[in-house]
């Protein structure tokens, strides 16, 4: 296990890096553009939900694929999964990395302010992915929803010249995704599983040949 782990986490640098690169360029165009705080609220509250619904589904699938068909295991460890390490990425770390800069952050918990709506959400992507246990979810998109929500994490809650500290976001958004999704997605679920995944489910590099993979571990007996 420690060993796959290992390997997926290398498998996510790539992935990561460039999510935490476009992270920059945004928020490079928010600073020039002078791009007020409320649009950047709104877009947080726009990502962070969709992140939680992905999140929820993907955990979700995970451990109902292998894990077994217990409702009450999967929507625990969906939940969890989701909300707990989501807020976690696009919040807490961003408000640390912040406060660590010697921004000054507003501090926020998504799924206690607006409960209304990401509470629901992840219920609706553990729904799903109980009753459709797919773990071929394309995990770019994954990274780029999770680094953008850290972004305007960032620029929504925190009041600085950025410019000068884009350096430093950039090392907070990569480890704001980097560590959380893999957790989130792989790692979380099969914690809880005594079957462990094949390769070809959790490899996300693997995604782009869709259904190619899933053929390729079918041999005739």
């Amino acid at each position: 296990m420690l060993r796959r782990i290992a390997s997926e986490l290398a498998e996510h640098v790539p992935f990561t890096i460039f999510g935490a690169i476009t992270g920059i360029i945004i928020m490079a165009i928010i600073v020039f553009g002078n791009v007020p705080a409320s649009i950047s609220q709104t877009t947080f509250y726009t990502l962070h939900p969709i992140h939680v619904i992905l999140s929820a589904l993907a955990t979700t699938a995970m451990y109902k694929k292998y894990g077994g068909g217990k409702i009450w295991a999967a929507v625990l460890i969906g939940y969890l999964g989701s909300i707990g390490i989501a807020t976690i990425s696009d919040a807490i770390i961003p408000y640390l990395g912040g406060d660590l800069l010697g921004v000054k952050m507003e501090f926020h918990l998504p799924f206690i302010e607006k409960w209304w709506l990401i509470n629901p959400l992840a219920l609706i992507g553990i729904a799903i992915g109980y009753l459709r246990p797919t773990t071929k979810i394309p995990h770019f998109g994954h990274v780029l929803l999770s680094t953008w929500a850290s972004l305007f994490y960032f620029t929504a809650f925190g009041v600085a010249y950025w410019i000068p500290l884009l350096p430093a976001i950039f090392l907070f958004l990569f480890l704001a995704v980097w560590i959380p999704c893999c957790i989130s997605d792989i790692v979380f679920p099969l914690l809880f599983v005594r079957k462990v995944a094949p390769s070809a489910d959790i490899t996300y590099n693997q995604y782009q040949s869709g259904g190619q993979n899933e053929a390729s571990h079918h041999h005739p007996e």
